[in-house]
């Protein structure tokens, strides 16, 4: 037979595979011998993949709660205080600041507080008059709520009428030290009882407001000869002239020493506080990711396991014809199933907590889908590392010393 006619005899040699839907099955063999192990390697996935989710989830609804909060308070409120002398003295405005801010181009309104220095309130004029609590008097214009964009939880606000006689609005903080939960209760303040008109809600832009005690300016005026300085303006200006408004304020407050004037925007210092928090956020996402190592960690230790013991196993199915190839394939799909339903689990766990906290808080609920799908093929990723040097081990194993042992 010459080599053309031998050649031409010959069975071409297929390559062997397998099908996904075996390899899939295979994958779970050991799993399904072994559910009490396959869940304790795939818990400390799951916790890895639950921590760093639920960080991110956590994150998200607090700054989706800023956003609202910022949508709703507005982002064009500037405060304009009284700041110190080059000389290092405090400086005083002049009564007519809120007059001046007024008439400045985009102003749309202002309001002011006037702090009364040397007058406290107690709850009684039986309490040590050290004891203050951290509680501010101050005088307040009748537009401040609308400006500042505070509520009043219970009662009412000053009016023209209550404006001038011995009633108080208590901020949400002052009213909780003193002990006062409705309206018509009574406070010691400057040496004689007041009567409490109103409580007011919390004020996030101008949270001075929750830890002072607020009166009328005509009684202030009479009763403890307030001259009509304010101590802080609030201004609100349209959202595209708040930059202008901004550089123009400490000029036209105080012309002669504009650097004694400091202005300054609330709605940056609750972006600052979220800012921190986004920091801290990112440590604890690392952490989330050592967790998430760990449980890597874990599974190469299952699947090492699983490979000693299986050794019978693998003898036999490489006597059988499996290649190394399917070997390999065999326990990395096994190490990835084990993975994903770590991944799987984690994902759910991390939501249902950032879900619980966000409605306990009164945040809405956002979870980044983006965060989800990162997280799972983070598992992925884990799993394959995890499985590679086991699925390796096990398709080096010789059938004849597997099926001896």
């Amino acid at each position: 037979m010459t080599a053309t006619t031998a050649g031409a005899g010959r069975i071409p040699r297929q390559r062997s595979t397998v099908r996904f839907a075996d390899l899939l099955r295979l994958g779970t063999t050991g799993l399904r011998a072994r559910p009490v192990r396959a869940v304790l390697s795939a818990l400390g996935i799951a916790i890895g993949i639950a921590a760093m989710l639920a960080v991110v989830g956590i994150s998200a609804s607090g700054q989706a709660r800023l956003n609202d909060q910022l949508a709703s308070l507005g982002t064009n409120l500037l405060t304009a205080r009284a700041g110190m002398s080059m000389f290092g003295e405090q400086t005083i405005l002049p009564p007519d600041t809120v007059g001046k801010i007024r008439l400045v181009e985009g102003v749309e309104s202002a309001s002011s507080i006037g702090l009364l220095v040397g007058v406290n309130v107690f709850r009684s004029e039986l309490v040590d008059p050290s004891a203050t609590g951290g509680i501010q008097v101050a005088a307040a214009d009748l537009d401040l709520l609308h400006v500042v964009g505070g509520t009043v939880r219970s009662g009412v606000w000053l009016n023209k009428a209550t404006g001038t006689f011995p009633v108080v609005v208590l901020g949400s903080t002052a009213a909780s030290r003193l002990g006062v939960v409705a309206p018509g209760a009574q406070v010691w303040l400057g040496g004689r009882y007041f009567t409490v008109v109103g409580i007011l809600d919390p004020v996030p832009l101008a949270p001075e407001l929750d830890t002072s005690a607020l009166v009328g300016l005509p009684l202030a005026a009479s009763a403890f000869e307030f001259a009509g300085n304010p101590t802080t303006v609030y201004e609100r200006s349209a959202d595209a002239a708040v930059g202008s408004v901004r550089r123009l304020l400490p000029g036209t407050v105080s012309p002669q020493s504009p650097g004694d004037v400091a202005v300054s925007r609330p709605s940056d210092a609750l972006a600052a506080k979220n800012a921190a928090d986004q920091a801290f956020t990112g440590l604890l996402v690392g952490l989330g990711s050592i967790a998430l190592l760990v449980g890597g960690i874990g599974v190469a230790n299952t699947m090492i396991i699983s490979v000693i013991e299986r050794r019978r196993e693998i003898g036999l199915r490489r006597a059988l014809g499996a290649t190394r190839g399917h070997i390999r394939a065999q326990f990395l799909a096994e190490a990835l199933v084990l993975s994903a339903l770590g991944g799987v689990l984690g994902a759910f766990l991390g939501s249902a907590v950032t879900a619980v906290i966000a409605i306990l808080n009164g945040w809405p609920v956002a979870i980044p889908p983006a965060a989800i799908g990162i997280g799972l093929v983070s598992t992925l990723v884990i799993g394959a590392a995890a499985g590679l040097y086991p699925a390796m081990r096990a398709s080096a194993t010789p059938p004849t010393s597997a099926l001896s042992s």
